[in-house]
């Protein structure tokens, strides 16, 4: 592929994937504001938004068979949690912003855990195996097969996580 085509395909990548999580987060607060009709709307541009980003992937040949699909991740998840958020972790401290510092620490620290669940997959591990995940929607921290008493990142109780069966 061209490298400008490329970069354009990169870019609408990026966009979309932003669009689509900005619009799911708009349409909670829609939820939260009692605006069913919004909320409708917003979900619904956001997945179309994701179509957009899948199909720019695919164009850039960036979806791959799963095996491969994991290693890409675990690699991704190791890297932003062991080099993109140390920086960020010490800008915040730098400038003084405990809230910041706090946000951003607790977000590599789930990053981590993220890494860990791939590598488990990668091995093979859970092809057989059924499991339930809990989230946390504070944190974002991923519990494997145990609805945590209080999320072990960042305190929060276990009404705060969601389940994925």
């Amino acid at each position: 592929m061209d490298e400008k085509l490329k970069e354009a395909f990169h870019k609408v990548y990026d966009g979309e994937a932003k669009a689509a999580l900005r619009l799911k987060i708009f349409a909670k607060e829609a939820d939260r504001e009692d605006l069913p009709q919004i909320s409708k709307l917003f979900r619904v541009i956001s997945f179309s938004e994701e179509i957009h980003g899948e199909r720019a992937l695919r164009m850039l040949r960036e979806i791959k068979d799963t095996d491969s699909n994991l290693k890409e991740s675990f690699h991704s998840e190791t890297h932003v949690a062991g080099v993109a958020y140390e920086g960020f972790i010490a800008l915040a401290e730098k400038i003084g912003d405990v809230a910041a510092s706090n946000v951003l620490s607790n977000s590599r620290d789930v990053e981590a855990g993220h890494a860990k669940l791939y590598d488990y997959a990668i091995n093979h591990l859970i092809a057989e195996k059924q499991t339930t995940y809990y989230v946390c929607q504070v944190c974002g921290y991923v519990s494997d097969g145990i609805l945590p008493e209080v999320c072990p990142v960042c305190s929060a109780p276990k009404e705060q996580f969601v389940e994925f069966k």
